[in-house]
């Protein structure tokens, strides 16, 4: 990173913190979920982008190739996308022993019941069909994501719609840990409870744009778009080639009871549309087009071909990034090692002085 703080600093700008679960390459989802975001954000906040390796363990244990492979993926399509090194601090988390401790000391301000609430820990059990066959790390890897924020202290963190759970359990965390063991009153607005003498800022979510983007298929059992994931086979990945995106675009669903271009079409909860919406930066020709679907003037071949060519445009510089990259990894690697020694401060000091508030530093 251009700038370097002291353990005992804190720096100028707020911080920012987010990241991912290498459970396979980046897409489109994530672009207008999260990475927009960091993208834009690199110059008003002093920012760490965490690669989540250990979380990927809770669903593919028996699979540590495939997570390693997943991480270095992962980090290339961070700084593919614009994260530049010489202002942020990409990382892995597993090179960061001070989660892991951090981890334990947290869970003990999470009741049970209160995590088996959390709707996004339903979600996955119902969507990757876990039915009753999940780890005891399974139901860890919420905290793990509380001890992952809060180890780097940070102010603000853009995420996803269905990270907002986690984001929530992680300000109640901090508002417990900083009322319990900081003498924090529990009447103090959110923003005051550093002036307060709290160790944890309470963070802010930073949503996207688009807050959950659909997939390429149709809808499930009851009539709901299921969101772009890699493990549904309805994403569009930012490396994807150009005739891989020819091919996803055309195959996409989109209306089916529009059998022909003189029918009328309907645009809401259309994929065709909302992919328009998110993606192509002429907004006269988007509501213009729109108009005509609705009035059958217009066929689903012809604005899918459309959407190709502003999707293949949208990707061409992510991927000329990632190009060069890929001819030195070498680089990649150099660059998550700088990350860690970075955070390795910071989170060293995050857990000593979490020490000190429970009195135990011997």
């Amino acid at each position: 990173m251009s700038q370097h703080f002291t353990s005992s600093q804190r720096p100028p700008k707020p911080r920012l913190l987010t990241g991912d679960t290498p459970t396979g390459r980046m897409h489109l989802g994530h672009w207008v979920g999260s990475m927009e975001n960091r993208v834009a954000m690199q110059d008003d906040y002093e920012c760490y982008f965490i690669i989540a390796n250990t979380h990927a363990f809770t669903t593919q244990w028996d699979q540590p190739a495939a997570i390693r492979q997943s991480t270095l993926d992962i980090a290339l399509d961070n700084l593919a996308a614009g994260i530049d090194p010489q202002k942020s601090a990409l990382f892995i988390e597993s090179d960061i022993p001070a989660i892991f401790e951090l981890t334990a000391l947290l869970s003990m301000l999470v009741p049970f019941p209160r995590l088996m609430r959390n709707p996004t820990i339903k979600d996955e059990i119902r969507d990757k069909q876990l039915g009753d066959n999940y780890s005891m790390g399974f139901l860890l890897y919420p905290i793990m994501q509380i001890a992952d924020i809060l180890a780097l202290r940070a102010d603000v963190v853009p995420v996803g719609e269905d990270q907002g759970p986690h984001l929530e359990l992680t300000r109640e965390v901090a508002r417990r840990f900083n009322q319990l063991y900081c003498g924090v009153d529990s009447h103090t607005p959110d923003e005051d409870y550093l002036k307060a003498g709290g160790l944890f800022p309470i963070v802010k979510m930073q949503m996207g744009r688009v807050r959950r983007l659909v997939g390429l298929g149709g809808p499930n059992a009851q009539g709901q778009l299921l969101k772009m994931s890699k493990s549904l086979n309805n994403a569009i990945f930012l490396r994807d080639p150009p005739d891989v995106v020819y091919e996803k675009v055309m195959g996409m669903y989109t209306d089916p009871r529009r059998l022909r271009a003189t029918d009328p079409g309907t645009v809401e909860n259309n994929p065709l549309w909302i992919f328009h919406e998110a993606f192509n930066p002429d907004k006269v020709w988007v509501e213009e087009m729109k108009q005509c679907y609705r009035q059958g003037k217009v066929g689903d071949v012809e604005c899918k071909k459309r959407l190709v060519d502003v999707l293949i445009a949208f990707l061409k510089p992510i991927q000329a990034r990632a190009t060069e990259y890929e001819k030195d990894l070498t680089q990649v690697k150099k660059i998550l090692q700088e990350g860690a020694l970075h955070v390795n401060a910071i989170a060293q000091e995050t857990l000593r002085r979490v020490k000190e508030a429970l009195r135990q530093c011997y």
